[in-house]
């Protein structure tokens, strides 16, 4: 199904329970985000709050629209799919063209070709987004409900931006979905990272002496905005409003823009043209409470200003929120997983499943299921895909069989303690890591792990093997692990909580109070009869969990660097999740976890009857 704009597809919404509109007054400042933070989690229905405060008290002229996308099957039905794992489907349907058998074979592709015709944008000349135009003056970025989502953040950010470049060079576009923080009344930072094809297009502009034209637009069809999100592989003539466009079925309708030379999205909610002046000295941007679920610490980016916003009458101000998983933005996580499947399984053949959970916030863990058809043939599609895309900043890579689904953590992590034995089967590399990182060993750069919990062939081995591994190498079984009791666990300075688990997990949560304490933890804990028969041991900060598995795999995988806090201590693999301090030799301060604070949570809870928000979503 195609929607012409956000708003029908708010109204397809709205007439199956899945919108729920909230007229009472509810601040952009944090307020909105607690609110939409509790529906997301609960997987409740997306929210249109019609009565906005802005910053000061007055009332916003425009709607906020929010969880759009905030569950698996909205998701679904805003990409025109009944499941995301027909995405799969349908991408596969369309580059398995055929290229033999005649004339009859190459007849057989005309229906592909037919489709992929929709790659083509559509250029009009009139558009519901320039109905009204706000030029010099006018121009006032704090007019729009933009919001401040969390306590320690710099200011107020745009969050659902789809930022429009060319390329001084091509001329070839590029969108993308890059945080925008309001600095005044027409300048925003652009959050453009080192490895992002906007500050390619920048240093272009800045290498022929001219400014970078960008159009920001918000809202949409759907298919839009999830195609900013999107990992593209760089093929010829393959945009983000290619992908839209082959996903509504229809060429997607552009518009050229006002003051900018660059097509914008005819049915969007708002455009923001203006450009970025690469001569220009960069702006502090941040704090940011970011995808990762820590904040992101002040960073100097690129200043953009607004030279016009252009918009629909009665227009919709579309957001998103990120923060601790699950969010919103697992679900398009999910999609992309679907989406280019096919095209890694036709690098790599082996590869029978992906799955990028939410714990792993994208970037920080990959789960993939293969049909291993020779020794070293984990490591062989482990290492190839950290070599396509994006998939270059994975930190943690597990590789397990295709018998076991790779959507279901419990048996991932029992398979891995199972049938990967700590240095045998784990495999430490460096390479790029994303800049969002707050705990590799230099900015982007890092350790890597690899995991290889398949079934092992003969040469896989080695010479000393007990009886267990040599059983479960070739059959995963019963469990052999004997977790010990609350009583029988060791002791040791610091150590607020800890578990240990049947399928071989030790959790522990640690008041890190000096250096080098958890790696002295890790020694004593793995010399410790407690030790027999444990396969990780798991080291967080004070604030996680221990009850928890997804709370602490969130925290270890967020606060590790492979090569520095991975280490084998006899069939033990201590990971230390615990924050690093500078006399460990790390320079840069550590983040906090994001939390809102307990006036908002209050406030919000005592207000939630007077804002008519169902009980079954608190």
């Amino acid at each position: 199904m195609a929607f012409p704009d956000l708003r029908s597809f708010m109204a397809l919404l709205e007439e199956r329970g899945e919108l729920l509109r909230v007229d009472a007054p509810i601040s952009s400042d944090l307020e909105l985000t607690e609110i939409a933070d509790r529906f997301v989690k609960s997987g409740g229905p997306a929210l249109l709050f019609e009565n906005v405060r802005l910053p000061g008290g007055d009332a916003s002229a425009f709607p906020v629209v929010i969880g759009l996308m905030g569950t698996r099957e909205r998701t679904a039905l805003a990409l025109g799919v009944s499941d995301l794992n027909e995405l799969a489907s349908r991408v596969r349907a369309l580059i398995d063209l055929k290229g033999q058998g005649g004339v009859g074979g190459m007849l057989s592709n005309l229906p592909k070709l037919k489709d992929a015709v929709h790659l083509l944008p559509r250029r009009v000349c009139r558009a519901a987004v320039q109905e009204v135009v706000w030029r010099g003056d006018e121009v006032d970025l704090t007019r729009l409900p933009v919001l401040k989502c969390w306590p320690l953040d710099g200011g107020p950010f745009v969050t659902l931006p789809l930022v429009i470049t060319k390329d001084p060079e091509t001329g070839e576009r590029n969108m993308g979905m890059y945080r925008m923080q309001v600095m005044g009344q027409r300048v925003t930072g652009m959050h453009w990272q080192r490895h992002k094809t906007g500050t390619k297009h920048l240093e272009k502009a800045r290498q022929r002496g001219q400014r970078l034209e960008v159009a920001v637009a918000l809202g949409g069809d759907p298919a839009l905005i999830y195609a900013a999100t999107a990992p593209l592989p760089p093929l010829p003539g393959l945009d983000e409003f290619a992908l839209a466009g082959y996903l509504r079925g229809q060429r997607y309708p552009v518009v050229k823009g006002i003051t900018v030379d660059l097509d914008v999205p005819a049915n969007a909610e708002f455009v923001l043209e203006g450009y970025v002046d690469p001569q220009e000295d960069w702006a502090v941007e941040g704090p940011f409470g970011d995808h990762t679920g820590f904040y992101t610490l002040p960073e100097l980016y690129p200043r953009f200003h607004v030279t016009a916003i252009t918009m629909r009458r009665e227009a919709v101000y579309p957001a998103t929120i990120v923060g601790r998983p699950p969010m919103e933005d697992a679900y398009l996580i999910e999609a992309s997983e679907r989406l280019f499947l096919p095209a890694a399984q036709l690098v790599l053949p082996e590869i029978t499943d992906y799955h990028l959970p939410p714990v792993g916030v994208a970037h920080n863990l990959v789960i993939v299921s293969v049909r291993k058809g020779f020794p070293g043939g984990a490591y062989k599609v482990a290492n190839g895909l950290l070599g396509l895309g994006q998939m270059m900043f994975a930190k943690v890579v597990v590789v397990v069989d295709d018998d076991l689904a790779v959507t279901d953590l419990p048996a991932v992590w029992q398979r891995m303690a199972e049938l990967a034995r700590p240095g045998r089967d784990t495999l430490i590399s460096r390479g790029p890591i994303d800049a969002l990182d707050h705990s590799s060993r230099a900015w982007s750069y890092g350790g890597k792990l690899i995991v290889d919990a398949t079934r092992k062939r003969p040469e896989e081995l080695g010479s000393a093997l007990s009886s267990r591994e040599e059983q479960s190498s070739a059959a995963v079984g019963e469990s052999a692990f004997r977790p010990q009791t609350s009583e029988e666990l060791p002791t040791f300075e610091g150590v607020l909580a800890q578990r240990q688990t049947p399928d071989g997990y030790w959790y522990v949560a640690l008041n890190k109070t000096r250096p080098h304490q958890a790696r002295e933890l890790a020694a004593a804990f793995a010399a410790h009869l407690a030790a027999a028969g444990m396969r990780h041991l798991l080291i967080a900060d004070d604030q996680t969990n221990v009850e928890n598995p997804d709370d602490v795999w969130w925290t270890i995988l967020n606060n590790i660097d492979p090569e520095r806090d991975v280490e084998v201590r006899g069939e033990l693999l201590t990971w230390d999740g615990t924050p690093k301090l500078p006399e460990e030799g790390f320079v840069r301060p550590w983040p906090p976890k994001i939390t809102m604070t307990p006036e908002v949570k209050n406030r919000v809870d005592s207000l939630w009857h007077v804002f008519g928000l169902p009980q079954r979503w608190r």
